[in-house]
């Protein structure tokens, strides 16, 4: 049975949204206020508070309040999880792939080889 992390479908779902994968990437140059994204990305503070609760719920963003600014920063963890998670798959993949290539030069090689004996 395939067991699937309940933070990383928190995390990919999240990230599914390009808004907040921009946000993300906007953090990831520094901290930043929710008054400042939502001026970055042309939207309302109401919206730009709900696609931060989303990051912020999926561990990818932490905020803290000081005064009335709420300042963004990257969550602890970064991507780190998920960044893992892409790495096997794509070992695995890349793997099956060198398989294929291998598979692939062997025909190649038997279609010659036939191609002169005849």
């Amino acid at each position: 049975m395939v067991q699937y992390s309940s933070s990383l479908d928190a995390s990919f779902a999240a990230l599914s949204d390009a808004t907040r994968r921009g946000v993300v990437e906007q953090l990831w140059r520094g901290d930043a206020s929710i008054s400042e994204l939502a001026e970055r990305f042309h939207m309302t503070l109401t919206g730009m508070k709900k696609h931060v609760g989303v990051l912020e719920q999926a561990g990818l963003v932490t905020t803290e309040k000081i005064g009335r600014v709420r300042t963004c920063r990257l969550g602890q963890g970064g991507l780190d999880a998920e960044w893992a998670w892409l790495e096997r798959h794509r070992r695995v993949w890349a793997a099956r792939f060198d398989a294929l290539d291998e598979v692939v030069e062997e025909l190649k090689r038997k279609e010659r080889s036939d191609g002169r004996t005849k």
